[in-house]
């Protein structure tokens, strides 16, 4: 017999859209992703010389359960220099990729019955990660005609004295959405710690996003180096937490996962001391091909209220062409060849949207959006 609290997680429906796409491919058929949230660029010629050398020289054991120290200080100058926030190392612990910090930061903080306040639409593994401890998650809706923003006012109402926390994602995945400083600081306000999911930082278009250590010691933030520095596949990120919750997530981490790879641990410390400009060229790149899909996806009928401001995902309504957007994502995979990522996947308040990642060359997406657009005359004309 399967343990309930696995049958009740849901699936990572964009996971299930690429694996169609996969074997579509094994097929020989031709198809341009759009549903991935992959950065589609190599990492930094520093990182990978860096990465290299570490293997060379023997980088190749276990480091402290909590990362190299070098490593977590070279965190805690980051976010000085880029937040003026003042951290200690020993408040820094080095993960294998950023879902592992938050099973740590989640493991330590929930009982059975707690809530977990959070925005939909929203990252879609969230819910599972808060029902995984058997807390509830409790939804806060968002819009468009809003900026996607997260209402404090609107969190308020929800607080119960089963409210342990409230999780925020900026800039958020899928809308790309940068949360105001004044929606932070009034959130950061009412009192529950904070989960706060940085993992986009960096990527933003105009203003730069806010950590929620500028206004709040009681948070836990996410972050790490697949989406800023294009290392998905390096399975490296942190989670900075208050002091007292340190040692018991470090227990969990010694248990669960002992320590992250060190090799990587090297090279990522290149990559915040070293690879800015090379995440400024990236960045150019992201922003010109969100100025060309916003564009085009506007000329093709979809519905877009809120230009996003970071990340790399354009988050549209596409109700009126079907309500159904699991259904609407594979008809325009199966019949366009193209991936794209069904707003269901994000939240009940998600259904009808389609997400487009443009993590992907600006020859694909004007491949795969000419491919969509031909699919829906086609469509329309049936």
């Amino acid at each position: 017999m399967i343990a309930t609290r696995i049958e009740k997680l849901t699936s990572f429906i964009v996971m299930d859209v690429l694996e169609k796409a996969r074997e579509m491919e094994r097929l020989g058929i031709d198809v341009i992703h759009l549903e991935v949230g992959e950065p589609d660029f190599d990492m930094p010629d520093c990182v990978l010389k860096a990465l290299c050398e570490a293997v060379c020289q023997g980088f190749s054991r276990y480091t402290h359960s909590l990362g190299m120290l070098e490593l977590r200080q070279a965190v805690c100058d980051h976010y000085r220099e880029t937040y003026s926030v003042s951290l200690n190392p020993e408040r820094v612990i080095i993960t294998s990729g950023t879902s592992p910090a938050m099973l740590l930061a989640f493991s330590v903080l929930l009982e059975p019955d707690d809530e977990v306040i959070l925005s939909d639409p929203h990252y879609a593994c969230y819910p599972n990660f808060i029902s995984f401890f058997n807390a509830k998650p409790v939804f806060v809706p968002v819009s468009g005609k809003d900026g996607f923003q997260l209402s404090p006012r609107a969190v308020s109402e929800k607080l119960s004295p089963k409210t342990r926390a409230v999780l925020i994602n900026s800039p958020a995945n899928p809308t790309g959405a940068v949360l105001s400083r004044e929606v932070m600081e009034q959130i950061a306000g009412l009192g529950p710690y904070i989960l706060s999911d940085e993992i986009y930082h960096g990527i933003e278009y105009g203003k730069r996003a806010h950590s929620i250590l500028e206004f709040t010691d009681r948070a836990f933030v996410f972050n790490g180096f697949s989406k800023r520095y294009a290392m998905t596949g390096m399975r490296l990120g942190y989670v900075i937490a208050p002091e007292e919750f340190i040692r018991p997530m470090q227990k969990l981490q010694q248990n669960f996962f002992i320590s992250a790879n060190s090799a990587v641990q090297k090279a990522a410390i290149t990559a915040i001391k070293d690879a800015e400009k090379d995440v400024k060229k990236m960045v150019a790149t992201y922003d010109m091909r969100r100025k060309y899909m916003v564009s085009r996806l506007a000329e093709m009928g979809f519905g877009l209220t809120a230009e996003p401001a970071g990340a790399f995902y354009v988050f549209v309504n596409a109700s009126h062409i079907c309500p159904d957007s699991y259904r609407l994502a594979f008809e325009i995979l199966e019949k366009a060849g193209v991936g794209v990522t069904p707003g269901i996947d994000f939240g009940k308040n998600g259904e009808g949207f389609l997400r487009f990642s443009y993590a992907n060359s600006i020859k694909r997406i004007r491949q795969g959006l000419d491919r969509i657009e031909a699919f829906l005359k086609h469509r329309s004309s049936v």
